[in-house]
């Protein structure tokens, strides 16, 4: 029987599984990373653990210091400003993209998410809601079909994700952010560039705002 071509590696998975737990502060900022811990919880053991540590340090969500270990790096609302510089110039440009380039398979998966908020998002509970808007943003990357492009976007959203977890309890209309994906998915799925391109700079916009109202 022949190894499935397509199934992620040990390391692989040891990196989708620790850095959405960073992402979404499951292991808060600061704290040590514990090899055996992570290892035990997802029966490998530790090479493809340390192999994961070393792409998670490369994207910003953990550091390693000689002698003491990994930690979950800190979550700096001073980087807010970097991260939305880069994400104004490449996401208006990257949906853009998704719209000139979705495939008919594409468009399915994004008319059925866009079904999905259309039936109501859980209004009241702000981790699934941020577990959402992730599962939207990634979907909608994938639509660009560039993967070095699709690697940056992911990295800069999970950083931006970060600061939404810090701020997301003193934040009202979370619901309301995650539905202004709604009209952003039929633009894709329209084929509509310029208006998918707007769409998202307003979006990426007003999310830096809503932090800076609250700093």
């Amino acid at each position: 029987m022949y190894p499935q071509v397509n199934a992620p590696s040990l390391a692989e998975q040891a990196y989708l599984f620790v850095r959405d737990r960073l992402v979404m502060l499951d292991i808060p900022p600061g704290s040590p990373i514990n090899e055996e811990e992570l290892g035990t919880a997802l029966g490998m053991g530790r090479t493809p653990i340390r192999e994961a540590l070393k792409r998670l340090e490369s994207e910003r969500l953990v550091v390693a210091y000689p002698r003491r270990g990994t930690f979950a790096t800190d979550v700096n609302i001073s980087d807010l400003a970097h991260i939305s510089e880069v994400r104004r110039t490449l996401e208006p440009m990257a949906t853009a993209a998704a719209a000139a380039r979705a495939t008919d398979a594409d468009r399915a998966t994004l008319t059925e998410l866009r079904a999905q908020l259309d039936a109501g998002v859980p209004s009241g509970d702000n981790a699934e809601l941020l577990r959402t808007d992730l599962a939207l943003h990634r979907a909608i990357y994938r639509c660009v079909h560039n993967p070095f492009l699709e690697d940056t976007l992911i990295r800069y959203d999970n950083l931006a994700t970060r600061i939404w977890c810090v701020f997301v309890p003193r934040l009202s209309g979370m619901a309301g952010h995650v539905d202004e994906h709604v009209p952003l998915l039929t633009a894709i799925i329209e084929g509509d560039a310029e208006k998918a391109a707007a769409l998202t700079l307003e979006h990426v916009t007003g999310f830096e705002a809503a932090i800076r109202a609250l700093i």
